[in-house]
């Protein structure tokens, strides 16, 4: 069985790649969306992702949304791949999106971490040896002082939950954006160096750059 996984940078969507590599599934591909709706802090800091599959050993696809939905399917369907794989949890309007994408593919939808508790599912991501960054965030939902704070274990979480427990515990709803720096999936893992902060209609954000991290 092999998969394509939907590629950010992000905690989320990496979770669900390496929950699907423990279920057996192949994941050769990884896709980086260009979106069509604002600046994405993630899209911002490619290079990043470039070190991410590198370090992973994975190849890095690219694909323009401006293309369309359609052409996207087109696009999975030519990779002779068996599963779509994407880290939602809540949004329900995404997954079905999802859904759809890969049912017009010829493939299946995989989304491990739909429906989960976010803060137990928080908690399940450190758990496993996922660190991670915030690089990100709404403006109209968390303070810029959190841009660059790095979640490295469930205190880390906790401290951040309780000075600001109106946030989801996994961004869930757009309050921000991460990078991971360590996992399971990696060869090493990397410290995150901030090189500017950057602000957009929607978000404060940073650009960044990824180094390798002895320890």
């Amino acid at each position: 069985m092999k998969g394509v996984a939907f590629f950010s940078g992000g905690k989320d969507g990496l979770y669900a790649l390496h929950l699907a590599q423990k279920s057996g599934i192949d994941v050769p591909y990884l896709i980086a969306l260009k979106t069509t709706i604002g600046a994405s802090p993630h899209w911002e800091n490619f290079s990043a992702l470039e070190a991410l599959a590198r370090a992973m050993g994975k190849e890095l696809l690219t694909f323009d949304m401006a293309r369309g939905s359609g052409a996207l399917a087109e696009f999975i369907s030519s990779l002779d791949v068996d599963y779509l794989i994407a880290g939602d949890v809540l949004l329900e309007d995404h997954y079905r999106w999802v859904e759809r994408l890969a049912m017009e593919a010829g493939v299946k939808a995989l989304e491990p971490l739909w429906g989960k508790d976010t803060k137990r599912l928080a908690g399940e991501i450190l758990g496993a040896g996922f660190e991670y960054a915030i690089i990100a965030v709404n403006r109209e939902k968390l303070g810029k002082e959190w841009l660059g704070y790095t979640f490295r274990s469930v205190a880390d979480l906790e401290l951040f939950l309780e000075k600001n427990p109106g946030v989801d515990p996994v961004g869930e709803f757009a309050e921000f954006h991460t990078v991971v720096l360590a996992s399971p999936l990696f060869k090493g893992c990397f410290d995150i160096e901030i090189l500017s902060r950057e602000e957009s209609e929607r978000y404060h954000w940073v650009r960044f750059g990824l180094r390798k991290e002895k320890r």
